[in-house]
Formats: C-alpha cells, structure tokens, sequence
C-alpha cells in the first residue's frame, strides 16, 4: 500500500467480506490481524500467507477492544486501518423478536464498533489512520427492510457514526468512511438462519432487479474498501460508498 508497511484489523475475518478483505490488505503489503470467534476459520482466512495474524476475540466481550488493540500494537506496533466489518443478523417480524436475539445485534453491529475504535483512537492518531464501517445499503435513505428492522437500524446507525466519526476525529488526522454492500454471496443469510432454498432464491431474485444484473462477489467490496484506505483515496471522508450494482436506486 506504500513504502511503510501499513497495519489493518478486520473484524469478522473469518469468512465472506471480512476474508476477502484480509486478503486483499495482505496482497496489497499490509499486515493484518483478523478477527473472530472461530479459530478454524480464521486460520483459513490466513492460510497461505505470512501477513495475515489470527485473533479469537468475542468482540461482545468486555475487554474485546482492548485485546483486540493490544494484540495489534504487539503484533505490528501500530494501526494504520480498522475495518469494523463483524455483523450478526437475525430474521424477524417486531411480533417475533427475541430479546437476545436484538441484543446480540446491537452489540456486534453497533457497540463493538463504538468501543474498538474509542480503544484505538491513539493509534490511528500516530498514523492519521482510517476506520472503515462496513454497513449495508438496504438501510440507506428512506427504504424499508420488512423482516430485517435490527439488523437495518444497526447499520443505519453506523453509517450515522461513520458522517460524525469524520467531522470528530478529523482534527486528530483521522479518517473514517463507509462502504454499504449490497447483496453479496457470501452465505451471511444462511448462517443468521435463511434456509439454503430461500438464499438461492433471494440471489436469482436480487440478480434479476439489480440494474448489473448479477449479486456481488466478496470480493467486489474488498477491492473497495482497500482503495478507500489508499494514499491516493485521502480525500474522501464521511462519506458511504453504495456498492450494489445499482441495486438501491430502483
């Protein structure tokens, strides 16, 4: 990415998105640290190359930020990106919702990127670093997301963070910006419970009303997220970038 070697933490490493990001920072010649809860898929994250550090951390954990920053600072004695991509998603109409379920999504969605950027405010200063909020654009502007309301809300909210992050943290020569994927294949859905019947059948549905005419790949959003936090991409800042074919302007 430059002549330093540029430090990134992802979150949500282990898969989908957050995999490919890591892997395009460490294609790119950053180091990285991945985060997640499973060691199995995080060391797959990192198989095969010697830039990627694997990090088992529950980021709903009290003291996750601090491990999360300690084991970044050990690992490469400074953060240059942070890239809060770790989501949980829950289906459900308001009369179905279970508590922990919100819960749950609140916490990773929201608060953890709220307490791992705070814990890593003195670092990304010594760097004028780059955070990076992964949300989603089925929650921008004035569109509904029947079923989803959590996990929505949660996003719309970090995008919020993403505007006033900007405006707060610019004095300390820090930036933050947001890219909002639009459907990708990643089998996030069937993790958080969709059957694998209903997933296809939201991808061949989404396919058709996307103006490109196709779902994103994992790493159609990688390839952005690496460029926002380039030299190069310096100037943008608080803004969210819609990468979804074209999918929220219909």
């Amino acid at each position: 990415m430059s002549a330093v070697q540029k430090a990134v933490v992802v979150t949500g490493g282990g898969s989908g998105i957050g995999r490919a990001t890591a892997r395009a920072f460490a294609e790119a010649g950053a180091r990285v640290l991945v985060v997640g809860r499973s060691a199995k898929t995080l060391e797959a994250t990192a198989a095969g190359s010697d830039r990627i550090e694997p990090l088992v951390a529950d980021l709903q954990e009290d003291g996750a930020p601090e491990a999360v920053v300690s084991a970044a600072l050990s690992a490469f004695g400074r953060i240059d990106v942070l890239v809060n991509n770790a989501a949980q998603q829950r289906f459900g109409a308001l009369g179905t919702l279970d508590r922990a379920a919100v819960t749950a999504q609140l916490e990773t969605n929201l608060l953890a990127p709220v307490f791992l950027v705070q814990r890593a405010l003195d670092a990304l200063a010594a760097t004028n670093g780059t955070v990076v909020n992964v949300s989603s654009s089925g929650s921008l502007g004035r569109r509904a997301w029947p079923q989803n309301a959590v996990y929505g809300l949660t996003k719309a909210a970090l995008d919020f963070l993403t505007r006033t992050w900007a405006v707060e943290l610019a004095p300390r020569g820090i930036r933050c910006v947001g890219v909002a994927p639009g459907v990708v294949d990643t089998g996030f859905a069937v993790r958080s419970g969709m059957s694998d019947e209903g997933y296809e059948e939201l991808l061949a549905s989404v396919a058709g009303q996307t103006p490109s005419r196709r779902v994103g790949g994992a790493q159609d959003i990688a390839w952005w997220i690496v460029q926002l936090c380039r030299p190069e991409g310096a100037y943008a800042n608080g803004t969210v970038l819609a990468v979804d074919g074209g999918l929220s302007l219909t």
